[in-house]
């Protein structure tokens, strides 16, 4: 009894599945408390009247709550998520899992102060951390996972392209600040300033808080705007073909479709085989009966 209801928790606190009506609820009610609890952080900042104030704290109160008792539930059944290994081994693989910081962090703010005391402007700050509840969608959204295997699989390449721009940025920022310095030695006080100034000329966003004005510095400025151009697009150019190779799998990966060879009908291939019928199920029609191969 105990095992059933532990799977079928499991089954619902998991991304809902085709049929699965209990876990799309929950789904759908995570999702909620998610951008409720995002609005909630951007309403703060603004000057409410008191009631609106306390409506906010009562939500945040439900919403840290319900994500609390998720988590929970996830620790109770992370057994069931690696059914290979030990209770202990499947747990300290589940808390380190990317999902499960990410849930940790979007609760900790809420009970931290009462463990650790500290002062009103620290407790300000790590609330800012709840806004990562935001990457809790991802659980959820299957458009939002795609695009966290996408960074995933191309993390490599996107660290890769994103180091030389650092590198390119770097030494822009030190040979401006050398050939501009001297003329301008309020705008180009040190690297620093100068690196600003870089990362602005290298994604051509150009703020024009701070310009260079000597020959050398405006001849560094056109190089490091042309470099920009074709230096910045590198990760972006990385990131669209990582879009379309995942678009090609899970095209390759859908359902074949096929006719069946006795009535003509379409068939929909990939029916796993029956534990009652020791022949493999080659496809079935839209009504519901199959077609079997033959010995």
């Amino acid at each position: 009894m105990y095992r059933k209801i532990k799977e079928k928790v499991f089954e619902v606190i998991q991304p809902a599945e085709d049929g699965k009506l209990a876990s799309r609820i929950f789904d759908c009610i995570i999702m909620f408390l998610i951008a409720v609890s995002i609005f909630s952080i951007f309403a703060i900042t603004f000057d409410l009247s008191e009631s609106m104030t306390q409506h906010l704290r009562r939500i945040e109160h439900i919403s840290i709550i319900v994500f609390t008792v998720e988590f929970v539930l996830r620790v109770w059944t992370s057994d069931l998520l690696f059914p290979g290994d030990t209770r202990l081994r499947a747990l300290f693989k589940y808390l380190c899992m990317g999902m499960t910081i990410i849930d940790i962090l979007a609760i900790l703010p809420y009970y931290l102060p009462a463990i650790i005391p500290i002062d009103l402007l620290g407790l300000r700050v790590l609330r800012l951390i709840r806004i990562l509840r935001v990457c809790k969608l991802t659980r959820y959204s299957e458009a939002l996972a795609s695009i966290a295997d996408i960074f995933k699989s191309k993390s490599k390449d996107i660290i890769v392209s994103f180091l030389v721009v650092f590198l390119l940025l770097i030494v822009a920022s030190l040979l401006i600040y050398y050939a501009e310095h001297d003329a301008q030695p309020e705008s180009f006080q040190n690297a620093f300033s100068g690196l600003w100034w870089a990362v602005a000329t290298l994604t051509t966003v150009g703020y024009g808080d701070i310009y260079p004005v000597t020959v050398m510095g405006r001849i560094i400025g056109a190089i490091i705007a042309l470099l920009g151009i074709g230096m910045v697009a590198i990760p972006t150019g990385i990131i669209s073909s990582g879009f379309i190779e995942h678009l090609r799998k899970k095209e390759s990966s859908s359902e074949e479709i096929t006719y069946c060879p006795h009535c003509g009908k379409m068939l929909k291939k990939g029916v796993m085989k029956s534990a009652f019928y020791p022949y493999p199920i080659i496809g079935k029609h839209d009504s519901g009966k199959s077609h079997r191969e033959s010995k």
